[in-house]
């Protein structure tokens, strides 16, 4: 599915320059979440690869919109569909089917067909998901920055258990077997937290409640940053699983290769009669090198020395939170750096900060070297097969 590769690559390089950091919920990682629940839903659903192709696209594009705001954006998201997939000579009837399924995302929209129920059910599979509350913690912390909406904690649990009761239901057979039973769950954990919130409290003097009313308004920005920096940090993770698991069946694939051509073609070469695959093979194999190569570097962890002196921590220049800064320390070092680290809030959040920024650079790194893994094996596979089929005609 080249066009779906097409579509991807296409929003992150248009979130990464064009979208706001405000958006802290509607970004890549949301879209990513979509996509992996629209595959899901389409296999279970048992979806022809045509239609999962479309499917696919329409989940890329269906937020590319908040580039330009959230007024609006599914209509500005299907503007932007329209004009990447006519640059990419997609077909104008499959066309006009993304830009209807990215409409029916739209929130109270009905889905009519098939594929509109599986984009919806795709849309809202995070009701169904065990770190729900904390989703949402970033959609309210959005909220907060984007249109200056601000909720207590009562009124943003009342909200979204409302939504979760009466605003929303799944339409695939799918969703409604296995992820409204976890909807339901996460439906009960909201009323537990209205009624522990609805408990009526022994009075306080006006001077401790004036403390706790500012207390609760320092805190509730607090615990959106904190599940920003959890969300985002497993978000990471999961890329970084899932770029892993690609360089490994790349691995794989090739190492296959190699020893199908080693055991099977090269002991034939000898013949005479065989020299005409002597090419092809070597260059069969060759490529099968590179390409290894290439997944191998992906993957190959790179370590830093490991060590930092106590000048370091005092002028707030080494990330404890990563390994490769502290490996060698001994404990009680690394216990007074933390210590230090944790009375300092700016230094705590700054070490946070980069630890995302350098875990994005690898992962950026990775990325790239397994885009050229993928480029070489296909290119290699195209060639190869190619020479062979020669080679058979001049026999």
């Amino acid at each position: 599915m080249i066009t779906v590769k097409k579509a991807e690559d296409y929003v992150f390089n248009l979130f990464k320059d064009k979208l706001s950091a405000d958006y802290i919920y509607h970004n890549f990682n949301h879209t990513l979440r979509v996509v992996n629940a629209t595959i899901v839903l389409a296999d279970k659903e048992n979806v022809d690869e045509g239609d999962t192709e479309i499917l696919l696209v329409a989940a890329w594009l269906h937020d590319a919109g908040y580039v330009e705001g959230d007024i609006d954006h599914e209509e500005t998201s299907c503007a932007i569909a329209e004009q990447f997939l006519t640059e990419q000579g997609y077909p104008a009837e499959k066309t006009a089917l993304v830009c209807s399924l990215i409409r029916v995302t739209k929130i109270g929209a009905t889905p009519v067909t098939p594929l509109e129920n599986i984009i919806k059910d795709a849309d809202c599979s995070h009701f169904a998901t065990k770190n729900y509350i904390d989703l949402a913690e970033l959609l309210r912390e959005e909220w907060r920055i984007t249109h200056e909406k601000v909720f207590t904690d009562l009124e943003w649990a009342i909200t979204n258990r409302n939504i979760l009761m009466y605003k929303h239901r799944f339409y695939t057979d799918y969703a409604k077997r296995e992820l409204q039973p976890i909807k339901e769950n996460n439906i009960a954990l909201l009323q537990a937290t209205i009624n522990d919130l609805q408990k009526p409290k022994k009075k306080k003097d006006s001077k401790e409640k004036i403390n706790t009313k500012k207390l609760e308004q320092l805190s509730r920005p607090e615990r959106g940053i904190d599940t920003m920096f959890r969300v985002t940090l497993n978000n990471h993770t999961r890329l970084s699983e899932i770029a892993d698991s690609k360089a490994n069946i790349m691995i794989s694939v090739n190492a296959i290769i190699i020893s199908v051509a080693l055991t099977t073609l090269i002991p034939k070469l000898d013949s005479p009669n065989n020299k005409h695959l002597i090419i092809p093979t070597l260059i069969l194999i060759l490529f099968s090198v590179v390409s290894i190569i290439f997944a191998i570097l992906s993957t190959r962890p790179k370590v830093t020395q490991g060590t930092f002196t106590r000048e370091d921590i005092n002028n707030r220049k080494v990330n404890l939170l990563f390994f490769g800064n502290f490996y060698k320390m001994p404990l009680s070092e690394y216990d007074w750096a933390v210590n230090e680290m944790m009375k300092d809030r700016k230094y705590l959040y700054d070490s946070m900060i980069k630890d995302l920024y350098y875990l994005g650079l690898v992962l950026n790194r990775k990325y790239k070297l397994l885009r050229i893994t993928y480029n070489i094996f296909m290119i290699g596979i195209i060639i190869s097969v190619g020479v062979f089929i020669y080679a058979f005609s001049r026999i």
